[in-house]
């Protein structure tokens, strides 16, 4: 089989497309011939070991991915042989041919593509597990948006208006905050044109923002602290704007208010079950039309390069996903 390997850690140009024996499952393991792999930008830090989970080298990108299982290690009773799947892995996807444990996949159903239900498992399931068990959003409250054209952003765009709340896009350009809307923000900030914590605070009025999903880091996580409602809560995801704000505490405890991590990774890894239930929840939604899982540009495996690079210059609205041409 033909799999993307980094050998080392540098940028993508130096990911290298390589030939490796096909897996063979063990115990409670299935092998699966892989339709498509969903990248995130977690994809560019980890090849240059700069995100927090290392994995030895060489390994593949791509934490989430979609297929047909192929063969079944001893034991196997969770899926059968043929079955379309999806699942995540952290790292390990890009490949023709992944060997993963029975128990994280979920099957994928009829009325649902193969590039979208790889696309969606990593965006939509961060966002929901952001947004329901650590932030808490209710109906009604509001809720802020940052980076809200990119693949997480626009999943808490869209699990936001599912979970009732009033939606506030903040993208670094008009056409970006065109984008949310067309995909269910109530309202957009162009913090590039505009003072955040000014913007937030006049469309948060007397009560202000409930709550702030922020996978972007960088300056513009203290300027959302600052609009916080009382009771708000900042839902730290990521940090694309690459620098780690440093918040001042005081802010919490004068607004009493909370800053909540949301390791969607970590969890999934320790809930299997937790994780099959939420992607076959939102398989639901995307069969239904609920949610989008909007893909802006597909790519063939060989090309993950490429690929990568248009998510680390920030090109991309929704998700790239890599195609194997299953």
């Amino acid at each position: 089989m033909k799999a993307v390997l980094c050998v080392r850690h540098a940028p993508a140009e130096d990911l290298e497309f390589l030939d490796l024996p096909d897996p063979v499952p063990g115990p409670g393991e299935v092998v699966v011939t892989v339709a498509a792999v969903g990248l995130n930008f977690f994809d560019t830090l980890i090849i240059r070991d700069l995100y927090q989970y290392k994995p030895d080298l060489p390994f593949s990108p791509g934490g989430e991915f979609s297929g047909v299982v192929c063969a079944l290690g001893e034991g196997v009773t969770e899926v059968a042989l043929g079955e379309r799947v999806a699942g995540y892995v952290t790292y390990g996807a890009a490949r023709e041919k992944v060997v993963v444990p029975a128990n994280i996949l979920a099957g994928v159903p009829d009325g649902l593509d193969m590039v979208r239900a790889a696309g969606l498992t990593v965006t939509y399931g961060t966002s929901l597990y952001a947004l329901r068990d650590r932030g808490e959003l209710k109906p009604g409250e509001t809720l802020a948006v940052l980076g809200a054209a990119g693949g997480v952003g626009l999943a808490a765009v869209e699990l936001g208006k599912i979970l009732g709340a009033r939606v506030i896009a903040c993208a670094s350009s008009p056409d970006k905050i065109d984008f949310a809307k067309a995909h269910g923000a109530d309202e957009g900030i162009d913090y590039t044109r505009e003072d955040l914590k000014a913007a937030l605070k006049r469309l948060g009025g007397e009560t202000g923002i409930d709550v702030v999903y922020d996978p972007v880091g960088g300056e513009q996580s203290e300027q959302a602290v600052r609009a916080l409602a009382w009771f708000g809560r900042l839902l730290v995801i990521g940090f694309a704007a690459g620098s780690i704000p440093k918040l001042p505490l005081n802010l919490l405890l004068l607004k009493n208010c909370d800053a909540r991590g949301v390791a969607f990774g970590t969890n999934a890894r320790r809930d299997p079950a937790w994780m099959r239930a939420a992607m076959q929840e939102l398989f639901g939604y995307a069969v239904e039309r609920r949610i989008s899982a909007h893909v802006d540009k597909t790519f063939p495996l060989e090309r993950c390069a490429e690929a990568l690079g248009e998510i680390s210059g920030r090109r991309v609205k929704g998700k790239v996903v890599l195609t194997t041409g299953l």
